[in-house]
């Protein structure tokens, strides 16, 4: 479905992607991990075409969506959502309407200045909430939300788009545990459910064992790892993030997975 071939992006003189590739040949549900600075936001968006590659293909289903411009990349877009971590709502907005604003790419300039929604799309957007536990929201302003019940407005938002790619940006990295947990299975079920490939960056390795069916290691733009989670010993942990501490391959996931992000450290909990 998706390949990607030596996807490279430099700024000035650094590669922050840097000849990257891996081919994904069904609906799979994908955990990127690595430091901060590894390259994994810069990967997404490239595959998004939010960003330009400076090298290298991206092909889905055989097309190459690198060449695309204009109206053709818009579509490409509505087909590959994407999620991010600080959400990109609209505060003052309700919860609906950001919903539906999952179906821009496919409205005309004058329905959207308006807020002109045809029934059948309201009908889906309510449908969509509350299969993601939140339709009691609905009629109220984004901004009066919980940070876990905003993320899964902007998945509603994605799925509203129908994609066959949902790209996930650090989508817990500012949530609390419980609602962390929510927003994965969410994830998860819609991967399951829907067949959709599902691609996140991720920032533990707990979270990646535990919801992803395959796992990519991502080092100072390179792929240094790309298995299964049950593959993530302490060892390949040490190659992702160049940790210094001495861990053996017995260490448990809880163990390996404790990070100081600000150092790329790990410790073992006391």
């Amino acid at each position: 479905m998706l390949e990607i071939k030596t996807l490279t992006k430099t700024f000035g003189t650094k590669n922050a992607v840097d000849t990257v590739s891996f081919a994904v040949d069904r609906p799979m549900m994908i955990g990127v991990i690595g430091r901060s600075g590894a390259g994994k936001s810069t990967l997404l968006r490239m595959v998004n075409r939010l960003s330009d590659p400076s090298q290298g293909q991206i092909l889905f289903q055989g097309r190459d969506v690198t060449t695309l411009k204009g109206a053709a990349r818009r579509e490409w877009q509505s087909h590959c959502a994407m999620i991010f971590q600080q959400f990109n709502l609209v505060p003052r907005m309700d919860v609906v309407s950001n919903v539906l604003h999952g179906t821009l790419n496919r409205r005309s300039t004058l329905a959207t200045m308006f807020n002109l929604y045809p029934k059948a799309d309201i009908e889906k957007a309510i449908e969509i909430l509350d299969r993601l536990g939140i339709v009691e929201q609905a009629a109220k302003r984004a901004e009066a939300l919980s940070g876990g019940q905003q993320q899964r407005v902007a998945i509603a938002r994605a799925l509203m788009q129908d994609p066959q790619i949902i790209l996930a940006d650090e989508p817990i990295a500012s949530l609390d545990p419980m609602n962390a947990q929510i927003v994965m299975e969410a994830l998860r079920r819609i991967h399951e459910e829907d067949g959709r490939m599902v691609i996140a960056n991720l920032h533990t390795l707990d979270t990646a064992r535990r919801y992803c069916d395959r796992v990519i290691g991502m080092r100072d733009g390179r792929v240094v790892f790309d298995g299964t989670p049950a593959q993530l010993t302490a060892g390949v942990a040490r190659d992702i993030y160049g940790a210094g501490a001495d861990f053996s391959e017995a260490a448990t996931s809880t163990e390996i997975e404790t990070l100081d992000r600000t150092q790329g450290e790990y410790a073992i909990p006391a």
